[in-house]
C-alpha cells in the first residue's frame, strides 16, 4: 500500500483535497489490490471525484473498474409517468451482475452523494414498494457485503441539493464548497499525513473494540430523555471497529468517516423505549422525533413528528424491520459531532452520535459468523431482514451501562463519553 505524501505548508487547493480523497478512499479505505477489479457506484453529479477514483484505482493496479452512475432527475421521472405496478420492479439482472462480480474477487468503490431529500414529495407507498422491489434485487450483493466476502468502502461527495438542505439560506456555491470542507474534515483529508492520522485513528477505534471484547457484557442499559432502553447482546457477539480483514484477505476501512465501535444485538432481547437525537434520512424523507417502543426484541409501538407514515412502511418490510440488526458506541465528542453539522446523511450523522440499526445483522460481528448457516446465526440472536437502516439515540445527555450476565452494572457512558478511555 502506497503513502499519500505529507501536506505541503502551504494550504491545499480544492483539487489537491479531492485527488487525496480519492487516493485515500483507494488505497487505505478500499485497499485495492494489484489485479483486482473494482465496482465503482456514483451518481453523475460527482462524476471529477469518480474519475479521480477511477486514475488511482488503475495506478493501483486495479484489472478493471466498472462504473454504474444513477442520475437523480431520471429517478423522479419514474414517479412522475410510470405505471402503478412499475414499482413493483427491480433490475434482478444488473444487481445479480454486481453480485457475480463480488462472487468473483471484485472490491466495491461507492461514492456518497445523493439528494436526501429528492422523494420528499412522492407517493411514500410507491417509495416502498420501489424501495422493496430493490432490496430484494440487491440481497443477493448485498450479502457479499454484509458477510464481508469482499473489501469495500463508501465515501461521500458534495452536490448542490445535498449542500442547500444542510446549509440553506446561502448561495448554493458557497454551500457547496462549506460541505466539501465538511467532508474533508471528516475524512482527515487536510491533516498533514492523512494516512498516519488513518492508522492513529484505527488503531484508538481498535483498542476501544478489544476492550469491550474483553468485558464479554451481556447487555447494555440507555438512560435519557425519552430514553430507558435494555439492549441484548447477541450470544458470541464481538464488537468492531475500524478496519477489518475481509474474507479475501484484504484489509479495509469500510466507511470513511467513521467514528463508530459496533456489535450484533440479540434479536429477541431488546426492551424499553428510546428516542431518536438527529432526523433520519430514509428513502428521500425526513423522519424527525422518532419514539419507538420494544417488547420481546420488536417494535409494538413507533410514532415520528415528520415521516411517520415512512418509518410505519419501513418497519413493516419483513418480520425483520421491526428487530435490531447493529448497535453502535459513539462518543458525543467525536470530530463530527462536534462540527455541529447535521449533515443528513447517515454515513456522517451515525458518526456523531451512538445509533442502533434496525433490520440486517452483520455475521462478521458474530465469532465465527461467515462460516454459519442463517439458521445458526439466527440461533444466536442474529435478525435477518432486507433493511439495515441506521438512526441515531446518541447525545451529550445519554448515559450507557454495561449488564454482566450475573446482573452486576459498570458504567460505560456518562453524558455521551467513555467513562475510561
Amino acid at each position: 500500500m502506497s503513502s499519500v505524501a505529507t501536506a505541503p505548508q502551504t494550504t491545499l487547493t480544492f483539487e489537491e483535497k479531492l485527488d487525496r480523497l480519492a487516493k485515500v478512499a483507494v488505497e487505505v479505505g478500499l485497499g485495492l489490490q494489484e489485479g483486482q477489479e473494482m465496482v465503482l457506484t456514483s451518481t453523475v453529479d460527482a462524476l471529477p471525484l469518480v474519475r479521480r477514483v477511477t486514475a488511482h484505482a488503475y495506478q493501483a493496479g486495479a484489472n478493471l473498474v466498472t462504473t454504474l452512475l444513477a442520475d437523480e432527475p431520471s429517478s423522479l421521472l419514474r414517479y412522475q409517468h410510470a405505471r402503478n405496478e412499475s414499482f413493483d420492479a427491480a433490475a434482478d439482472w444488473l444487481y445479480e451482475g454486481m453480485a457475480q462480480a463480488y462472487r468473483n474477487g471484485a472490491a466495491r468503490q461507492a461514492i456518497y452523494c445523493s439528494n436526501p431529500a429528492l422523494l420528499a414529495k412522492e407517493d411514500p407507498e410507491k417509495v416502498s414498494r420501489a424501495n422493496r422491489a430493490m432490496s430484494r434485487a440487491y440481497r443477493p450483493a448485498m450479502e457479499q457485503i454484509t458477510k464481508f466476502n469482499i473489501n469495500w468502502n463508501i465515501i461521500a461527495a458534495a452536490t448542490p441539493d445535498w449542500a442547500q438542505l444542510v446549509f440553506p439560506g446561502i448561495p448554493v456555491d458557497q454551500a457547496v464548497e462549506k460541505l466539501w470542507n465538511a467532508i474533508f474534515t471528516a475524512c482527515r483529508i487536510d491533516q498533514p499525513d492523512p494516512v498516519a492520522a488513518w492508522k492513529a485513528h484505527d488503531a484508538n477505534l481498535h483498542k476501544r473494540a478489544d476492550f469491550m471484547n474483553a468485558r464479554r457484557f451481556h447487555a447494555l442499559q440507555y438512560h435519557g430523555p425519552g430514553t430507558n432502553l435494555k439492549v441484548g447482546l447477541a450470544d458470541d457477539h464481538k464488537w468492531l471497529g475500524g478496519g477489518s480483514f475481509a474474507h479475501n484477505g484484504v484489509y479495509c476501512i469500510p466507511n470513511m468517516p467513521t467514528e463508530e465501535i459496533f456489535t450484533t444485538p440479540h434479536k429477541n432481547r431488546t426492551e424499553g423505549t428510546v428516542r431518536s437525537t438527529k432526523p433520519l434520512s430514509h428513502q428521500g424523507t425526513l423522519i424527525k422525533d422518532i419514539e419507538v417502543r420494544f417488547e420481546n426484541g420488536r417494535i409494538v409501538e413507533a410514532h415520528a413528528s415528520a415521516g411517520e407514515s415512512v418509518l410505519q412502511k419501513m418497519i413493516d418490510t419483513d418480520e425483520g424491520g421491526r428487530r435490531l440488526g447493529e448497535v453502535a458506541l459513539v462518543p458525543h465528542s467525536s470530530p463530527i459531532s462536534a462540527s455541529g453539522i447535521l449533515f443528513y446523511n447517515t454515513l456522517f450523522d451515525e458518526n456523531a452520535a451512538c445509533h442502533i440499526a434496525l433490520g440486517q445483522a452483520y455475521s462478521t460481528c458474530i465469532e465465527n459468523g461467515e462460516n454459519m448457516k442463517p439458521e445458526e446465526l439466527a440461533a444466536r440472536g442474529a435478525n435477518e431482514s432486507l433493511i439495515h437502516v441506521d438512526w441515531m439515540i446518541g447525545s451529550g445527555e445519554i448515559d450507557i451501562d454495561g449488564l454482566h450476565a450475573d446482573g452486576k452494572t459498570e458504567p460505560l457512558m456518562r453524558k455521551g463519553e467513555w467513562v475510561a478511555e
